[in-house]
């Protein structure tokens, strides 16, 4: 009788609440978040169409969204550019990678480990140590530059490879979520492998790691956007060229250039920007679905 009522009711059978296929009660979605996606798509388009622009529609006014002309003069400037650096770019980029995956690493460790321990575990200030947490979430971080700097030369980091790792090895928003995520493992897992014997290091190991993938691929996304496009270290804690990124390489590379240079400097600064945009984007396709699970387990009890 169910399944009469609902066919009379749509006119399709055993198509359900939420039919797999496409059904044209779905049509009301696509009318709602076309649109929406169209105008998320947009800074992407902007950035792929800037990088191929010659340097009259750089600067034409009114501005151009969409290239006309394209072409790769833009890339052969930057290129030439990098061979003539005092310092092999190769440098930089060996950096940037070493630093990222450091840091993604080690991030993804201590947020898991303190997470499960506010999730899961039992001690005084408990509460009160999440509650510091996440009022770390309300400062932006130039409003922490100066104490940020002041506790970095008192540990003797400046002008170290460690410098870029450890000021930003625990996210707030990493423990944030990935605590949340916790929160929805139930106790009876956690009771049962203790039970059997399982010490705390192996339920972590064993048990949480597995089960929060989707939570460790959305941190692993913003700690390697974080890390890869973070130019603000080398610029205030770094004096050894050596030691510095490529994304603090390729944002000098127009504050380097005066007079009639400046112009080509802005075509050259575009493509750099694609350069540095493309691994964030290429991450980000690859790791989505787990992003998309992370949000919708992030506010559930």
């Amino acid at each position: 009788m169910k399944q009469n009522a609902i066919r009379r009711y749509t006119g399709v059978r055993n198509r359900g609440i939420n039919p797999q296929g496409f059904h044209v009660s779905q049509l009301k979605f696509y009318v709602l978040l076309l649109p929406l996606s169209v105008v998320m798509i947009l800074p992407i388009i902007f950035i792929f169409s800037s990088a191929f622009k010659p340097p009259d529609e750089l600067f034409a006014y009114p501005p151009q969204f969409f290239v006309v002309n394209p072409t790769l003069k833009n890339f052969t400037d930057l290129f030439s550019k990098l061979s003539t650096s005092g310092i092999p770019v190769s440098r930089y980029l060996f950096n940037s990678i070493v630093i990222t995956l450091a840091t993604m690493t080690a991030s993804i460790l201590v947020s898991s480990a303190a997470a499960y321990s506010l999730s899961k575990k039992r001690f005084k200030l408990k509460r009160a140590l999440f509650a510091i947490n996440n009022l770390a979430l309300m400062f932006v971080p130039i409003a922490v530059t100066i104490p940020r700097f002041l506790v970095i030369e008192r540990l003797s980091l400046l002008n170290t490879f460690w410098v870029h790792v450890l000021p930003v090895l625990a996210m707030p928003v990493g423990l944030f979520l990935i605590k949340q995520f916790i929160d929805g493992i139930p106790d009876e897992v956690i009771e049962a492998a203790q039970i059997d014997g399982a010490s705390d290091w192996w339920i972590y190991w064993r048990i949480i790691l597995p089960m929060i993938r989707p939570a460790i691929a959305t941190i692993g996304i913003l700690t390697f956007q974080a890390a890869w496009n973070n130019a603000e270290i080398s610029t205030l804690y770094v004096n050894d060229e050596s030691l510095r990124t490529l994304a603090f390489y390729l944002s000098t590379l127009t504050t380097t250039t005066t007079g009639a240079n400046a112009v080509a400097g802005q075509g050259v600064a575009a493509a750099a920007a694609l350069i540095m945009f493309l691994p964030n984007l290429i991450i980000f396709i690859f790791l989505q679905r787990q992003v998309m699970s992370t949000m919708s387990h992030s506010g559930l009890k």
